[in-house]
């Protein structure tokens, strides 16, 4: 096997034939990976109801509700906080050692969340402690994958191959929902235990197969601004957490002494570590590569993206599991897995854009295709709103394929925009500054689409509750006492696909009712049909509020210019007159004296670290 030098920097091994067949491996091993990351994100998310049965803990009691969060967040949280160090990492001591590592972290993790033994709030905190591990393998995996296919595929081929594995990555999280709904009624552990036997098979693989095709730097590890963007990101997302949860008499907490205190401690830290960062001498963000345009609004419409889209899932979930599914004679059970089901659509969209429009970026630029992916996704949204509550399911099904294919529009001629834009040596940092303003933008999105959804509840609800029970000979003691139940409790109902009459009444109350009463207030139709208005209300809220940061989205992936890659300039040799020349002649070493146009902006957007270096 030989080895030539590209274009950017790195070394590609061919094989004696002349074919390149180790970026394939790497690729298909990298993707296994990210596939596996993501996966987690979302399979615990139809388990949830299976999962507490199993622990004998009820999540629907106020004083749980912070069990439910974490176990829905914690494991985004900290795969956010950790992506740019690790990929700072992967920079420093070797992509394909830190990825290795994430493969190892991860698989033992999913060994150690099927072996929980204990019940009640015990055995919540041992699994919301060992998904935090799990997170920080998944975190490793995804700090390093899309560096490690940008150094073992040309630049001609990027757009391509990080579109599959963006959108294979973004699709795992959609096909978690339907391996959560299959394999929970089972048993709650195999959720977990699926990940150990796959975890296993990638890590031997990446072990023996994935090659060091970066160079490592060593350099002084940023301990300070570690830990300040560490707690920074932390405090800001714990106080979504709150937030979204009531306060006193109001139905959301963001007006809290805790929530404020949470907020701007969390924003002093990271105005710290942004001092700190443009300080030191080996920083873990790279702040100077915002110089790069093309990095710059690449970032920032994936930023923007992905508020637009993290709580769209978890909207569509409560869409059906707690109003459509019943309303069309699913039993409550049942309702978790055919929720992933009838959203293969989506999925089925985002798989069949994101490689084609990778691959014909490679060809023309992301520009055009990314800005028209989020134009599309704003349409997406705007035709949602038009949806009524009880839609004919064809019709939705094809607003869903419209979102998966705008999103797989963007998603991969953004990435590999962004990737190629990058100088080789950065890689990794900037590939996890990338991934963390996503994972950032969910958890707040989350917080976002959650909170325009409480308040449109908390606006209809209480009058349509009282009223609907009243109206089947509860009370109206009982039925302003549920009236008053936190807009959140009913929210958290309706997405782990319970019927939640019960909790609201209690025994006693039902107990006092004619059985034709109780059978209808406990039925299938009761509660979602009772939900549908105020529900309608607060979603409204939150594709409006979706459509509008799409739009901002196409705007700042419209100002990323055009058709950008990363290019490392030739050395300058001197002029006739002994003076060195301007760097802008690549191949000048061999006579060719070829024009560079990009040369110049290099010379602008690079760091002075590594203009020193050339």
């Amino acid at each position: 096997m030989d080895t030539q030098a590209d274009t950017n920097g790195s070394v590609r091994a061919r094989d004696s034939d002349g074919s390149d067949r180790y970026k394939w491996i790497a690729l298909s091993n990298v993707t296994l990976g990210v596939l596996l990351a993501t996966l987690d994100g979302s399979i615990t998310l139809i388990a949830m109801p299976d999962i507490f049965r199993g622990i004998h803990l009820d999540p629907l009691v106020p004083a749980n509700s912070f069990y439910l969060l974490w176990m829905i967040l914690g494991f985004l949280v900290v795969t956010s906080v950790l992506i740019v160090s690790f990929g700072r990492l992967g920079d420093m001591y070797g992509r394909v050692k830190m990825y290795n590592l994430g493969f190892v972290i991860y698989t033992l993790a999913s060994l150690v969340l099927t072996v929980d033994w204990m019940t009640g709030r015990a055995g919540a905190t041992y699994l919301i402690a060992f998904r935090i591990v799990q997170g920080i393998g998944a975190a490793f995996l995804l700090a390093n994958s899309a560096a490690i296919i940008t150094d073992a595929f040309p630049a001609n081929q990027r757009g391509m191959a990080l579109g599959i594995n963006n959108i294979v990555g973004v699709s795992g999280m959609f096909v978690g929902l339907i391996l959560g709904g299959l394999l929970a009624p089972i048993d709650w552990r195999l959720v977990f235990l699926i990940s150990v036997p796959v975890g296993l098979f990638g890590t031997v693989w990446a072990y023996l197969k994935l090659e060091e095709r970066s160079t490592p730097k060593r350099a002084r590890v940023d301990w300070w601004g570690n830990i300040t963007f560490a707690l920074g990101l932390i405090l800001i997302m714990v106080s979504v957490t709150y937030g979204i949860r009531p306060y006193g008499g109001d139905a959301t907490g963001w007006g809290s002494p805790r929530v404020l205190a949470l907020l701007g401690a969390g924003v002093a830290f990271l105005v710290a570590f942004a001092v700190i960062e443009s300080r030191v001498a080996e920083p873990m963000f790279r702040l100077p590569l915002f110089r790069i345009r093309a990095f710059t609004f690449g970032t920032l419409s994936t930023f923007l993206s992905a508020v637009a889209r993290g709580g769209l899932m978890f909207m569509l979930i409560i869409w059906l599991q707690g109003i459509w599914l019943p309303q069309h004679g699913y039993d409550f059970t049942e309702t978790p897995l055919w929720a992933g089901i009838y959203m293969l659509p989506l999925t089925l969209g985002m798989l069949i854009a994101g490689p084609t429009s990778g691959y014909l970026s490679d060809r023309f630029g992301a520009r055009w295709f990314a800005t028209g992916g989020m134009l599309g996704s704003a349409l997406s949204f705007f035709l949602l709103t038009l949806l009524p509550i009880d839609f004919p399911f064809p019709l939705f099904a094809l607003v869903l394929a419209m979102v998966g294919l705008s999103m797989g529009m963007f998603a991969s001629p953004n990435r590999a925009a962004v990737m190629n834009s990058l100088p080789p040596q950065h890689r990794g940092a900037g590939g996890g500054m990338n991934q963390t303003f996503q994972n950032s933008a969910q958890v707040l999105s989350i917080g976002v689409f959650f909170t325009l959804m409480i308040l449109g509840l908390a606006s209809n609800l209480p009058h349509t509750l009282s009223a609907g029970l009243e109206a089947h000979g509860v009370s109206a003691t009982a039925a302003s006492g549920a009236a008053h139940t936190p807009p959140v409790s009913v929210l958290f109902a309706a997405f782990l696909g319970y019927n939640p009459i019960e909790h609201l009444l209690g025994a006693h109350v039902l107990g006092s009712l004619s059985a034709a009463s109780r059978a209808t207030l406990t039925g299938r139709s009761f509660f979602p049909h009772l939900i549908s208005a105020p529900f309608s209300t607060g979603l409204h809220e939150a594709f409006l509020f979706a459509i509008l940061a799409c739009l901002v989205a196409a705007g700042a992936s419209l100002l990323r210019g055009g058709k950008y890659h990363y290019v490392e300039p030739a050395p300058a040799r001197p002029d006739a007159d002994g003076a060195r020349g301007n760097g802008v002649a690549v191949g000048a070493a061999t006579g060719a004296a070829t024009f560079d146009p990009g040369a110049r902006e290099l010379a602008r957007t690079t760091t002075a670290e590594e203009q020193h270096a050339r």
